[in-house]
């Protein structure tokens, strides 16, 4: 014999309750089919009765309601030749339950008796219902009123069952019965008077687990509207999956921690009779569901889900006159329960200095004032400090059998929120180890809940969340990139990686799930107008975890945003050099901001596009090497633009070329200026440990000051045509000395210049082709042979292949 108990999801419609009928009808053996008040309903009850008893006339229209969803339920299952006598038997019951709002209504009041008489109706309606559809449809079905067999009895202001009469009521019937299916309504019960009464929250899978275990039922089946319990909430982490089997104790500490398919009383009649529990989706009964069993899953994995309660509160009592004072922890927990406030979570300083305990932040005013009452006079002595409670917190925890004695648990988890910019108020673990919870801010949850559960239930793939400033160029060969790597990732690297927000100078737009790659531009177009401090405000609120911010512009309004990033655990990824070579105490700023906030701040493609010279040039300083000497060839631009100038060539027309095939900056005077370039070596001589600024660095240009002071593109393009000569002066004198041109920087001796030069024959720098970049780093280990790095140093593709690389070593750490 089985016990099948049906939610108020299960049996919210006609169409649901037909496939309630389609699953009990493939059992073989007898079943009793418990079920819930039709979705809804009961809220609708105790609404009516709220304002009956406020003698608000609307209660009438909300009895209405009732009635309708009731009587049309009948239409629809019942045949019309059978329905006069369920619909009688059904009115009689609703002019009872109008009685009964009526003298709620003319009285001003509604009773604790008379609230458990009006709420009842709910199940009473729904399981009269139900059982007549079944018998209708040629089952062989019996009906209980479970008010006959439950019995209950008043103590400490609540409904107990009375187990002995319970038991002894329902094998006398249930044996007796010789029906195959018996429905009972869920959730009433009555006293030993035939008062009708409630078993509280809950009650219907309680009712359900009290008949399993009288009868000793097979098994216990919960059908309710998800398939099963999920390792963590599938509402808020979509990568949320369906434990197959879970230990009674687990299954009661993730019910615990807001696990709604299961209340944790519901447990404990079947938990003594080591009576399994299934939990099954009505609404795809094919789905295997979780089972739940008194022996645990020693196969499982050590962390079997992660829950959290929200809408929780913080409530410390602290203070010198709590050391050594026994009594403390007794008075404190005894104001608590006479008040009724329920503790949900507890920890206490080995220095007993502090108690502090986590409740509801509904009552948290309440406890606060009753706690400062019961203390006063130690308050007043400043022996203790008066409670200040804290709200918006909300409690996360780890739940597995086998945590037990597992090393290095709570580190993982602390880290990983750690990583994610959680803060960690308040830590409690158990001895029995099946449990570590802690407290953090309600706003993080999602974030918290999606980081562990990557950590430790996704096989180690790790989603990360771009957010992309910046489409032109570079920024749309990036998207590129991603599009045609994610599965590639994926499969090889365990890196899940989404956009989840774009903007450009005029639209931005932001999708939760993750931007389609494909469509992009055509969803940006129709975006909401781009701001980046509404952009920045959008990423923060959206408070995802191992966030990226990817600027792809040349803004120094953009990168003077960063710190907001960093400074709110958001790491940031960067080909823009203005953050990085503006006033040194900025960049010390972003780089003690991002170890401070463990968010990384990545700008590889600030020096040579795509090539690793900052990340060598960080191992080198990592593993104890002294830079000495810096030379290098650090402009692409600059390099394609003396590549391809020559006596057959005019520099205006070379420069052009090199602005349309994307070399140079929009504004290619940057580029032409030496700016670009200073900026190179400053960042380059700054990771290497100096303390330099802009203005330190040498400049000897070799453009006309007229260049030099053109407003825009135009005049700066008009410039070079009328100083071609100058240009060709400067060719024909290197060109006369067996040389080549190369705009080279240095860093030596804490100084740094850039100059264009001429490079002889052998030289390192003399065969360097197109817009190639090279650097050498001479060093106390490479003091004469230098470390060298050399290879394509601008364009849109390499640059934004700098930019990907970046992301990927984030992904990495």
């Amino acid at each position: 014999m089985r016990v099948l108990k049906f939610g108020g999801s299960s049996v919210a419609s006609p169409e649901n309750i037909v496939k309630i009928k389609n699953i009990i009808a493939d059992y073989d053996d007898t079943i009793v089919v418990v079920v819930s008040a039709f979705g809804g309903i009961t809220d609708e009850l105790l609404a009516a009765g709220a304002l009956a008893a406020k003698q608000d006339i609307e209660y009438r229209n909300t009895l209405k309601t009732i009635e309708n969803r009731h009587l049309s339920a009948i239409k629809t299952l019942i045949p019309v030749t059978a329905q006069s006598g369920l619909l009688s038997k059904v009115k009689s019951e609703l002019n009872i339950l109008e009685t009964l709002l009526e003298g709620a209504f003319l009285i001003g009041e509604i009773t604790e008796k008379l609230s458990d008489k009006i709420v009842g109706y709910g199940e009473l309606l729904s399981s009269y219902i139900i059982s007549e559809y079944f018998m209708s449809e040629n089952m062989n079905c019996g009906y209980v009123d479970s008010r006959k067999l439950i019995k209950t009895f008043k103590a400490n202001g609540k409904n107990n069952v009375d187990f002995k009469t319970t038991n002894a009521n329902c094998t006398e019937h249930f044996n007796q019965s010789g029906k195959e299916i018996i429905v009972c309504p869920g959730f009433i019960a009555s006293s030993k008077n035939g008062d009708s009464t409630t078993l509280g929250r809950g009650g219907s899978d309680y009712t359900a687990a009290i008949y399993a275990a009288a009868i000793d039922a097979e098994m216990l089946e919960i059908w309710t509207d998800v398939s099963g319990m999920f390792t963590a909430n599938p509402k808020m982490v979509k990568q949320a999956k369906t434990i197959p089997h879970i230990s009674y104790e687990e299954a009661m500490e993730l019910s615990h921690f807001g696990a709604k398919v299961l209340y944790p009383p519901t447990i404990q009649p079947v938990l003594a009779k080591g009576i399994s529990i299934v939990i099954k989706n009505t609404f795809s009964p094919e789905e295997k569901g979780t089972l739940i069993t008194q022996s645990k899953n020693e196969k499982g994995k050590t962390v079997r889900g992660i829950s959290h309660i929200g809408n929780m509160g913080l409530l410390s009592l602290e203070g010198p006159g709590m050391v050594g004072i026994p009594g403390i922890s007794k008075r404190f927990f005894e104001v608590l329960s006479q008040a009724d406030i329920s503790v949900v979570l507890i920890t206490q300083a080995s220095s007993e200095h502090s108690i502090c305990v986590g409740i509801s932040a509904d009552d948290i005013e309440k406890a606060k004032e009753v706690v400062n009452e019961a203390f006063v006079y130690e308050i007043e002595r400043g022996r203790i400090r008066s409670v200040q409670p804290e709200k918006d917190l909300a409690i996360v925890a780890l739940v597995g059998d086998n945590m037990k004695s597992h090393q290095g648990l709570s580190g993982k988890m602390f880290s990983t929120l750690g990583k994610n910019n959680v803060n960690i108020r308040v830590i409690a673990q158990g001895a029995s180890e099946r449990n570590i919870s802690c407290v953090i801010d309600e706003k993080d949850v999602k974030k918290a809940l999606n980081a562990l559960h990557e950590e430790f239930f996704e096989e180690n793939v790790k989603q990360l969340n771009l957010f992309v400033m910046g489409v032109g160029n570079v920024g749309s060969k990036f998207l590129n990139q991603i599009k045609l790597q994610r599965k590639y990732l994926k499969d090889n690297l365990k890196l899940n990686v989404r956009v989840i927000g774009i903007s450009n100078s005029r639209t931005m737009i932001f999708d939760e799930k993750g931007i389609d790659l494909n469509s992009w531009e055509k969803t940006l177009a129709s975006g909401e107008k781009a701001e980046k401090d509404q952009f920045f405000h959008q990423v923060n609120s959206l408070n995802f975890r191992n966030s990226i911010f990817v600027d792809n512009t040349a803004s120094e309004a953009v990168s003077s945003t960063y710190r907001a990033y960093l400074g709110n655990s958001i790491s940031v990824v960067t080909c823009n050099k203005i953050a990085c070579s503006s006033n040194y105490e900025n960049y010390a700023t972003l780089k003690t901001l991002a170890r401070e906030y463990n968010a990384p701040f990545l700008f590889e493609t600030n020096v040579g596009a795509g090539l690793p010279i900052i990340d060598t040039l960080k191992h080198l300083i990592a593993s104890g090497d002294k830079i000495l000497k810096i030379q290098a060839v650090l402009s692409g631009s600059l390099n394609f633009v003396f590549n391809n100038f020559n006596d057959k060539t005019t520099f205006h027309d070379v420069v052009k070329q090199a602005q349309e095939e994307g070399y140079t900056e929009p504004d290619p005077k940057i580029d032409l200026s030496g700016i670009d370039v200073m900026r190179k070596i400053l960042i380059l001589a700054r990771e290497s440990g100096n303390v330099l600024e802009i203005d330190d660095i040498e400049n000897k240009s070799f453009l006309p000051e007229e260049s030099l002071k053109s407003e825009n593109n135009e005049d700066f393009f008009k410039s070079l045509v009328k100083y071609e000569s100058e240009f060709q002066d400067i060719y024909n004198k290197a060109a006369a000395n067996n040389s080549k041109l190369k705009y080279v920087a240095q860093f030596q001796d804490g100084r740094a210049s850039v100059s264009l030069q001429e490079i002889p024959k052998g030289h390192d720098f003399y065969n360097l082709e197109g817009s190639d970049n090279i650097v050498l780093f001479y060093t106390e280990r490479y003091p004469n042979q230098p470390l060298i790095i050399k290879g394509a140093g601008a364009g849109a593709d390499v640059t934004a292949s700098g930019i990907f690389a970046d992301v990927i070593r984030i992904g990495n750490f």
